[in-house]
């Protein structure tokens, strides 16, 4: 019942002939990575590492200020 109908002869096959060459496909330039390059970029991640630590530590400090700060205020008004 759901079985698929082929057809009686299969379709002509097509041949494909291109009319222009394919581009020719030129390699990237090579790039030297020496140890001055890699010490260079172990540096600079170390750098913003410990500068994004740096954000991360004062965000932290100023939030827990803000919520002393509003824990003091709210006892003083109470009085």
């Amino acid at each position: 019942m759901f079985l698929p109908k082929y057809p009686d002869s299969p379709p002509p096959a097509h041949t494909h002939t291109p009319t222009q060459t394919a581009p020719v496909r030129r390699s990237l330039p090579s790039v030297s990575i020496d140890q001055k390059t890699v010490a260079a970029l172990i540096v600079g991640g170390v750098v913003l590492t410990a500068l994004l630590a740096a954000v991360a530590v004062t965000a932290i400090s100023v939030a827990v200020a803000a919520v002393v700060l509003r824990s003091m205020l709210r006892d003083h008004h109470r009085r």
